[in-house]
């Protein structure tokens, strides 16, 4: 058996121990031990060789020093209370809307996510803010976590974004950028939703209640609490495109301001403090792992020659770039259902950006990386809450038991209806998503 061979057979090996439940982490070095082992024809010398400066390298590596800092402003800002100030100042203004609560939860969730970075922990912390709201005011169970699964989309859109930076390694693109490229389709997602929202109830007007407005002057009181969260995006995302931080110092004063706020407010107690760190922990070594089981197997792959095989039997074949670009993302809605986005990101990218980077879209190779970046992101994220088996509906439905599923995967649908017009504006029209580079 070739090399070339081995790295096609690598797949259905790794997508069985998938299914089979193992650790996408583990299945990953494992494919990519054994292909190794195989290759060298049985000789364990190269092999072990090959861990001990993969580990190394995967791990001592500066720039992935950023995951930890942002995760653990993430850590800060979940448990210090500031997704409750983001939620009470949103619902100030919106919530007396048809919809606005809802409304509401969705602009909550786009600021928690510009000092998060994730989906996963923006959804399950605005859940826990917002979900008795919606339920007080007479919001339908599936109306209520459809809306905070596709909301928590927002965690890992919104810069800074803990995907990105990963896609930035992987394809050796400026964080920055990325995170400035982001930036308009994660406001459009958040448009995209209020929209879906005003759309939903104007069609289900019981799937909704109503709320009384509340005075100007309360309003503005419950916006100005919002201050700490504001004042830190704009130092952390500022700083870094002002030039005063590199994107590992500026997630360093994140992580550091963020924290200085949790303790001023009282929030930040030992115990706190503790969760924080060993959160923050736990999260960083499952990311690495992760990392170093696709360091091991992309090596191997390239060593079998598979992407590059790829890349070239694209190009022969006479496609359209327009048509590989929206195959593979077809691809990624797809197994976005069920692998989690980062596993996708770390698993797929380095085989399928060289077929993209071979193609002429009519752009510089720097923003057809970036572009290409922001779609999968985007497409993977939509994976997650497309029925029947979107990760984030279950994990949104397990906080709310009495919701049955059927009802979140009904009106989740309108969300995804959102997205998908969203992806195919960003592919027909690149320049929303490179507008601000320049």
């Amino acid at each position: 058996m070739s090399n070339l061979e081995l790295g096609f057979w690598s797949f259905p090996v790794l997508l069985l121990m998938v299914f089979l439940r193992a650790p996408i982490g583990l299945a990953m070095l494992l494919c990519g031990f054994g292909g190794w082992y195989i290759a060298m024809g049985g000789n364990p010398a190269p092999l072990l060789a090959k861990l001990k400066s993969e580990t190394y390298t995967t791990f001592s590596s500066y720039s992935l020093t950023i995951i930890p800092l942002f995760l653990l402003m993430g850590q800060f800002a979940t448990l210090s209370g500031m997704s409750q100030a983001l939620f009470r100042a949103a619902e100030s203004f919106l919530g007396h809307r048809r919809g606005g609560v809802a409304m509401a939860a969705v602009g909550a969730c786009a600021g928690f996510g510009a000092i998060c970075g994730s989906s996963l922990a923006t959804a399950a912390t605005m859940s826990k803010v917002a979900l008795p709201e919606l339920k007080r005011y007479g919001y339908s169970g599936g109306f209520s976590t459809a809306t905070l699964a596709a909301g928590g989309t927002l965690g890992i859109l919104i810069p800074p974004s803990v995907i990105l930076v990963i896609y930035a390694i992987l394809t050796e693109q400026n964080i920055a950028k990325l995170f400035l490229a982001a930036f308009i389709p994660g406001i459009l997602a958040a448009l995209g939703y209020v929209l879906t929202i005003s759309i939903y109830v104007r069609l289900h007007p019981a799937a909704a209640g109503t709320r009384p407005p509340v005075p100007m002057g309360e309003r503005f009181a419950a916006l100005g609490k919002t201050w700490p969260v504001i004042a830190i995006f704009f130092l952390v995302v500022g700083g870094i495109y002002l030039g005063w931080f590199t994107p590992t110092e500026a997630a360093a004063v994140g992580a550091a301001g963020t924290g200085l706020v949790a303790l001023v407010s009282g929030s930040l107690g030992w115990g706190v403090l503790g969760q924080s760190l060993i959160g923050t922990a736990r999260t960083t070594a499952m990311i690495f792992f992760i990392v170093l089981g696709a360091g091991f197997y992309n090596g191997f792959l390239a060593l079998s020659g598979v992407p590059q095989f790829m890349a070239d039997w694209v190009v022969t074949q006479g496609l359209s770039p327009w048509l590989v670009l929206c195959i593979i993302l077809v691809f990624y809605l797809i197994f976005g259902c069920l692998m989690d986005s980062l596993s996708m990101i770390l698993l797929t990218v380095p085989i399928f950006f060289p077929v993209i980077s071979a193609m002429d879209f009519g752009m510089s190779a720097e923003h057809v990386a970036i572009w290409f970046g922001i779609l999968v992101l985007i497409v993977v994220e939509v994976g997650l809450i497309t029925p029947p088996v979107g990760m984030n509906l279950f994990i949104i439905n397990s906080m709310d038991r009495d919701t049955p599923m059927t009802d979140t995967y009904k009106t989740i649908l309108y969300f995804v209806g959102s997205d998908i017009i969203r992806v195919a504006i960003l592919v027909a029209f690149p320049s929303i998503t490179l507008f601000l580079l320049g």
